[in-house]
């Protein structure tokens, strides 16, 4: 039986950021360097297939630093966490060692400059995501406003107009971040931003290259997981860009088939926490059902790194 052709576009850049990459090497690190178990205070990133393959070395994944026995290493995860956490951690004297993304680290370090020059701060992200939760426990309960959309900022009850910063989570859409920060300036016209934009240089770079392609196909899968907000973002611009079946998938096994009989050309592109052996695993399960043809869009090169922490390059 003849099968039906299919064009692959595959998006660059997409999966592993940097930040994911030194997480997971800091998990993997602090379980070599003490041996299991190492605790991790929430899912290092939001990625099953990365947590279950963490797990089976020996991390142990927990959601507050309670549930963390004194005598063990615990690694707090990417997404950053507030400042109680590493305090509790050293009243504990536990030993440490802290995962969050050095462009999230960025954040927290503005946060801090502008209340010491007596700003308030407003924070574009969602409600409960642990970056959200992170950055905003940089501060004193107050000091930190959070909007989620543009309507929410005709809500904001501030202490002072002419003494406002804002910061954004790092995740965002680019374009409904636009939204808020313009809605944010109309309001309050003496409002400082950040130097240079909070959303990271991958979640950009991913979601550049999903708009790049989304004229091209009929149908765009992003893999990565329910809870990352990266993910769930490269959906929303793929929607936004024209396309519009676009669905997020954890694995090849979570492909709607049915939806896709019929067409012709099917967009791939994988969240900043979903690992290439994913896209892989998609790819190979085309290439079962159709003839395909694989179209490679590289809309941007990465070359950036981070340095794991110092406690992780010296000897035990």
């Amino acid at each position: 039986m003849t099968r039906p052709a299919l064009a692959l576009y595959l998006a660059a850049p997409r999966g592993f950021c940097a930040g994911v990459d030194r997480a997971v090497k800091i998990v993997e690190m602090a379980i070599e360097k003490w041996g299991a178990p190492v605790y991790v205070r929430h899912e290092i990133v939001h990625n099953k297939y990365v947590v279950d393959s963490l797990r089976d070395l020996g991390a142990v994944f927990v959601e507050s630093l309670t549930d963390c026995p004194d005598d063990r290493p615990v690694v707090f995860s990417a997404h950053g966490v507030p400042k109680s956490v590493p305090a509790a951690a050293e009243q504990r004297k536990m030993i440490y060692v802290d995962a969050t993304c050095p462009l999230v680290s960025k954040v927290h370090i503005e946060a801090e400059r502008h209340r010491e020059s007596g700003r308030q701060m407003v924070m574009i992200g969602h409600a409960g995501h642990p970056e959200t939760i992170g950055t905003m426990g940089q501060l004193p309960p107050g000091e930190v406003l959070l909007v989620e959309t543009a309507a929410d900022v005709a809500q904001l009850q501030v202490r002072d107009p002419d003494r406002l910063a804002f910061i954004t989570q790092t995740t965002l859409s680019v374009d409904d971040t636009v939204e808020i920060v313009a809605a944010l300036k109309a309001r309050f016209p003496a409002i400082v931003g950040p130097h240079k934009e909070d959303i990271c240089y991958a979640t950009t770079n991913r979601q550049t290259a999903v708009k790049e392609i989304a004229g091209r196909i009929d149908a765009l899968l992003v893999i990565g997981a329910p809870n990352s907000s990266n993910s769930r973002r490269l959906v929303e611009v793929g929607k936004a860009a024209g396309c519009d079946y676009a669905q997020l998938v954890q694995r090849a096994g979570d492909i709607d088939w049915r939806a896709l009989k019929g067409i012709g050309a099917v967009g791939i592109t994988a969240g900043a926490s979903a690992p290439e052996v994913l896209v892989d695993e998609v790819i190979d399960a085309f290439r079962a059902r159709y003839e395909v043809t694989m179209h490679r869009v590289e809309t941007a090169r990465e070359d950036v790194s981070f340095k794991v922490p110092r406690v992780l390059r010296t000897p035990a």
